[in-house]
């Protein structure tokens, strides 16, 4: 793994220990992860291989990714205070968010430290037609995962919105 590699996993991996705090939803919130999957599909995704079976692993780890998305939103507590929604990512969303992005993480480790030619031999039998294909479903995964989590995290929000009050007219004056 390139120092890049490196500062990009990590950098989405801390994101969440970032919430474990609890802070206020602003556009920084989702700046911030949407600018960094954003810089690693510029970086890494070429093309969208779709020969073979490639499609059919972009799907199951992009629904995997959508799937660790949504449940990382749901599990982050949101609530309302003086007029500002608040979030905080509980444990089991930071548990989710890191084996998510852990799990893309260990798998370039392994494939590059031994694993690659038991990924040759997976790719082989399951007529996929190599590297490109993985590296597009494990980028549109983690891309997956972030937009789903913050687009979940935006929809719950919108159910804490503080009423504003209406004004009164003075019917004495």
């Amino acid at each position: 793994m390139t120092t890049t590699e490196w500062i990009t996993d990590i950098a989405l991996i801390l994101i969440v220990f970032r919430q474990l705090r609890e802070g206020r939803l602003d556009l920084k919130s989702f700046l911030l992860p949407l600018g960094i999957v954003a810089f690693v599909a510029w970086s890494y995704l070429d093309t969208i291989p779709t020969a073979g079976n490639d499609l059919a692993l972009i799907a199951v780890l992009v629904g995997a990714g959508a799937a660790l998305g949504i449940a990382g939103g749901v599990y982050t507590r949101i609530r309302t205070v003086d007029g500002h929604v608040l979030i905080k990512a509980g444990v089991v969303s930071a548990v989710l968010w890191v084996v998510g992005m852990g799990a893309r993480m260990g798998f370039q480790l392994w494939v590059e430290h031994g694993g690659g030619a038991d990924v040759a031999r997976f790719s082989v039998t399951h007529q996929i037609t190599g590297d490109k294909a993985w590296v597009a479903a494990f980028v549109l995964m983690a891309l997956t995962e972030v937009v789903t989590r913050l687009a979940t995290i935006f929809i719950r929000s919108r159910t804490h919105t503080v009423a504003r009050p209406v004004p009164v007219l003075d019917r004495t004056a």
